[in-house]
């Protein structure tokens, strides 16, 4: 078995002291997570949406259409992947295989020079595209008409000859073939469109630029070379019916998807979504929340921006919503802004988020909204003492038990996090009660909150605390467990606490750090040994580093004291339970100073 090499300088290893907590620590682990969860958005957040019902008729005199003319997009809930099955051809043939077999007709007369025939060939088109088979859009799309499709955008003597194309292309951009519409030169023409006269005709545009917005990155940035922003922007009117609300909204919402450009700017976004947070619409809601959501993990400093735009305190309340396509979105851009600093976090506080979470946390919610209470509650619990404060005073830390005992693994980890970063820059009492909520709970559990505990525990006093409460015993007993990342996450907690130590040596007669005799005591050694065989080679580095920094001399008397042929060369000085060195007292209030 490898040997430590030899011990560094007692000046070296105080260099690598560290004498507070790095507050970003936890909050960044989560980014990871968050990233995880941008990836599900296109399930959750972003949908294309076709276009079936029947056209309402458009007339160049016509300024606007009434409400009965204004449909909706069809739905807030996207049809799951690969709902559309290829036809099955023993099926008689529809309406719509047969019109197929007339493709080169219809083909021709797009590509005529009459204008009626131009009109009925479109119309027909957009009736191909209404049973939603991307068998019909391939079929379509090898017919090369998308490029004069694009061209008829342009044709603004003929308003009904511009919705019908709009109309095909918005089809078509709803289906797998996005960037084909994206790039067919039809997105200038359709931004163009949202200055036209006809609001049947600007709704229609929006559709379109929704769809290609909810696709590839590359399509949002095609839209944002056109300076989509700002005309889309100014759609949002006093006297807007609430059918194109809805579809500016969402169109919006996907537009602020993913990372936004530079010259994009998000505070006139935030003034027309610090608005619709408050609609009675439960779709224009739920995309202004998703906005929310999407601005602050896209935009540099957004966190900032979304709270001076006054949207905190409507977020907060709305947490309370009986909805679920309403509470995610809001939830998860709640998630962000806790992952701000302490000043942005306060503002959380003090608009009454603890209350809302310690409700939720207690009651039968969905497992994403409960997780991301508990990240929220976590990235709170890294702030000051004060606002860990705040959380036991708001009687959150007992539902984050009960999610400990009762939930499933992944809210069991969020709510453990949660309780560890309670205590990663707490008071000895807020410590102690955390501890005392905690300790009910099964060992195993109790065993991984305490881990996370000592992982974030850098304080001194919080240190002499901890394992004045004989945690330490049952820490190193982990070492000797199968699960990698709980071992390692054991070894980090083990490396803080003997940090730690070494600032408190001065104060010990014989010079030693007591928490290393203390774990060479209690058998923490022996398992240290064992682990330098362990296949993983960070537990291994881990572990190399702490033998060599803090038992350099014991190792050394070890290897003295072996017996030639023997197999046990990990033993160690053998001592006796009444010798155990006993853990030191409770830290006074004289101690938090440190």
């Amino acid at each position: 078995m490898p040997r430590a090499p030899r011990r560094p300088s007692d000046e070296a290893r105080r260099g690598a002291y560290k004498p507070r907590v790095d507050f970003s620590r936890s909050r960044r682990r989560r980014e990871d997570g968050l990233l995880a969860l941008r990836r599900l958005d296109r399930d959750a957040g972003l949908f294309k949406r076709r276009r079936d019902e029947t056209a309402p008729a458009v007339h160049a005199s016509d300024p606007a259409p009434t409400s009965d003319q204004e449909a909706p997009p069809a739905s807030n809930a996207r049809p799951p992947p690969g709902s559309s099955s290829p036809p099955d051809p023993a099926a008689p043939r529809n309406a719509v295989e047969s019109e197929l077999e007339g493709l080169s007709e219809l083909v021709d007369k797009v590509c005529s020079d009459d204008t009626t025939s131009q009109l009925e060939a479109t119309v027909q088109f957009r009736k191909l595209l209404s049973d939603e088979k991307n068998s019909t859009v391939i079929r379509i799309i090898r017919a090369d008409v998308l490029p004069r499709f694009a061209e008829f955008l342009s044709r603004h003597g003929l308003p009904q000859l511009q919705m019908e194309a709009a109309w095909v292309l918005t089809n078509i951009a709803a289906s797998d073939y996005t960037l084909l519409v994206a790039e067919c030169g039809a997105v200038p023409r359709l931004v163009e469109l949202l200055r036209s006269p006809n609001a049947n005709i600007r709704h229609q545009a929006i559709w379109c630029l929704g769809n290609i917005a909810a696709d590839l990155p590359s399509c949002r940035d095609i839209l944002f070379e056109h300076g989509v922003v700002t005309p889309l922007l100014s759609q949002f009117r006093d006297d807007m019916k609430i059918p194109v609300l809805r579809t500016a909204m969402w169109a919006l919402s996907n537009i602020c998807f993913g990372k936004l450009p530079a010259e994009v700017q998000v505070k006139p976004i935030l003034e027309i979504v610090s608005q619709l947070i408050h609609s009675a619409d439960e779709k224009i809601l739920a995309d202004a929340c998703w906005t929310v959501y999407y601005i602050c993990g896209g935009v540099d400093d957004a966190i900032q921006d979304v709270l001076d735009a006054g949207v905190c305190p409507q977020l907060v309340n709305l947490l309370m919503h009986a909805s679920a396509s309403v509470l995610l979105p809001v939830i998860l851009a709640l998630a962000r802004i806790s992952a701000g600093d302490d000043a942005q976090v306060q503002v959380l506080i003090e608009n009454g988020i603890l209350n809302c979470l310690a409700q939720m946390l207690a009651r039968n919610y969905p497992k994403n909204i409960k997780k991301q209470a508990c990240l929220i509650v976590s990235n709170i619990a890294t702030g000051n003492k004060e606002q860990i404060q705040a959380a036991i005073d708001a009687s959150i830390i007992s539902p984050l038990v009960v999610l400990l005992k009762t939930s499933e693994s992944d809210i069991k980890k969020e709510a453990a996090w949660a309780l560890s970063n309670a205590a990663s820059s707490a008071s000895s009492e807020q410590i102690q009660y955390v501890l005392a909520c905690v300790h009910n709970v099964s060992s195993v559990l109790w065993l991984m909150t305490l881990d996370l505990i000592f992982c974030n525990v850098c304080l001194p006093s919080g240190c002499r605390y901890l394992v004045s409460r004989g945690c330490l015993e049952p820490l190193c007993s982990v070492l000797s467990y199968q699960d990698h990342d709980l071992v390692y996450m054991c070894l980090e907690g083990l490396e803080n606490i003997l940090l730690a130590g070494e600032a408190g040596k001065k104060g010990e007669e014989s010079g030693t750090n007591p928490y290393a005799q203390f774990i060479l005591e209690c058998g923490g050694l022996d398992k240290l040994e064992d682990l330098q065989d362990v296949n993983s080679d960070r537990i291994y580095e881990l572990v190399m580093k702490l033998l060599q920094s803090y038992w350099e001399e014991e190792v050394s008397e070890s290897d003295d004291l072996d017996v030639p042929g023997s197999n046990d060369s990990a033993d160690t000085v053998e001592t006796k339970p009444e010798d155990a060195a006993q853990p030191p007292e409770p830290v006074s209030g004289a101690d938090e100073a440190e």
